[in-house]
């Protein structure tokens, strides 16, 4: 087997043999307090768009380390097109959702403010950097995008209709989610509720919309997190069953 530096980063920056990455002040520091690497250390660099590449630590720097690109080890290839509707949580259940549905492939993260919402203040500068440090970690090529917070009526009506939005309906009217996905899994966007479900009046208005259907994850009551979790891998295994 290949070896593979274990120390991989997500960066701003065209990606080319040759190319010399000045990492952020929060990267230096990483390599060179934490990490402990030195000139030559061996490290996997991506953007989102050029693929995975090699590069190799030549100026350690606590504030400004620079990294030149060398070769590609993996070519830039097609993510599933999901997007991921999620209300608000406290602080570090919201970070455990964000940290999930990047592992598990989500290209965008959107907060919705429903009625029954704990929290509409986030600091979505610091979601994306957890997002991108769970692609460092689970080895995807791309990091998904974390909207602004908007109202669940504003997003619906600027919804794309040819986007399935598949709502998690806690009360028990839902299809079986594997079942919604045997449509499709590509496309898609899944709603989450907040602790304490849809308001009868938001489920109401979701059940009429003609690009909208509800999905069932089952008899228990899960939390927010633990459903985004669960339906986003049942998503990835319906998805790996039919290819």
């Amino acid at each position: 087997m290949a070896y593979s530096p274990s120390i991989r980063l997500y960066v701003d920056a065209p990606l080319h043999a040759g190319a010399a990455l000045q990492l952020s002040r929060a990267q230096s520091h990483y390599l060179v307090n934490v990490m402990r690497q030195g000139a030559g250390a061996e490290m996997l660099v991506f953007n989102g768009h050029d693929g995975e590449w090699q590069g190799v630590l030549t100026a350690p720097d606590k504030k400004a380390s620079v990294v030149s690109v060398d070769r590609q080890t993996r070519p830039q290839t097609a993510e599933p097109d999901v997007w991921l509707l999620f209300a608000p949580l406290k602080k570090d259940r919201t970070d455990f959702l964000v940290e999930k549905a990047s592992e598990l492939g989500v290209s965008r993260l959107l907060p919705v403010i429903t009625r029954r919402t704990q929290s509409a203040r986030l600091n979505t500068e610091r979601l994306q950097a957890t997002a991108a440090e769970s692609c460092e970690q689970s080895r995807r090529l791309t990091v998904p995008e974390v909207l602004e917070p908007a109202s669940l009526d504003a997003i619906l009506s600027g919804w794309p209709e040819d986007r399935k939005l598949i709502y998690l309906d806690e009360t028990g009217h839902g299809a079986p989610l594997a079942r919604v996905l045997s449509d499709g899994q590509e496309g898609i966007a899944f709603l989450i509720g907040p602790e304490g479900g849809f308001a009868a009046d938001e489920l109401d208005a979701l059940g009429k919309l003609t690009f909208s259907v509800a999905a069932d994850l089952g008899p228990r009551i899960l939390r927010a997190e633990t459903a985004c979790t669960a339906a986003l891998a049942i998503r990835q295994a319906v998805a790996d069953s039919t290819t």
